[in-house]
């Protein structure tokens, strides 16, 4: 399987970091490949890092502006011309997406991929991983959506909230057949 991740390159806290090298093990011991935006830096090194230690496989969709952090030795990799064109190699090379803590960047990586699954344009599952309730106030916003009428689908549909690493697998390997 081809997990995309979105997520931040900033430097965090213990907190963040190890679920997320937990999950990038979960990708490896699984035989998976991580798509991710390429960075050799913060929390994206992190899980490339957790990913190729555990003997999985490292596609990076890196972008002109941050060549300079771009993670040599990958099995795969792909400069785009703009951010656009990066978000989009992203999600054409995936089968799923797990968005992790991130900025802005990361949440409009989120919500691109989530009103393209809104109006049907794509079925990749679809989890957004709420290390230490990171997310618990989006999830709030989400679900205030839902119930007033603004998503045309049940937000279960659309993303699936996971608080733990090995959820979040779990879900992607029974989404896509795999377990």
């Amino acid at each position: 399987m081809n997990i995309c991740v979105f997520l931040s390159a900033a430097d965090l806290a213990d907190t963040y970091t190890r679920p997320a090298r937990a999950f990038a093990e979960l990708i490896g011991k699984g035989g998976h490949t991580l798509v991710w935006g390429g960075s050799d830096v913060g929390l994206m090194k992190v899980v490339a890092d957790g990913v190729h230690d555990s003997g999985g496989r490292l596609m990076g969709v890196s972008v002109h502006f941050l060549v300079d952090k771009v993670r040599t030795g990958v099995d795969d990799m792909v400069i785009a011309r703009d951010l656009a064109e990066r978000k989009k190699l992203l999600l054409d090379k995936a089968d799923a997406v797990v968005i992790m803590v991130g900025g802005t960047g990361t949440l409009d990586e989120a919500t691109d991929i989530l009103e393209l699954k809104k109006h049907g344009h794509t079925d990749k599952p679809i989890v957004l991983l709420n290390t230490a309730g990171f997310y618990d106030g989006l999830k709030q916003q989400f679900r205030r959506m839902e119930d007033e009428g603004f998503l045309p689908r049940p937000l279960t549909e659309l993303v699936h909230f996971a608080e733990e690493p090995a959820d979040a697998m779990t879900y992607l390997e029974q989404a896509l057949g795999t377990r």
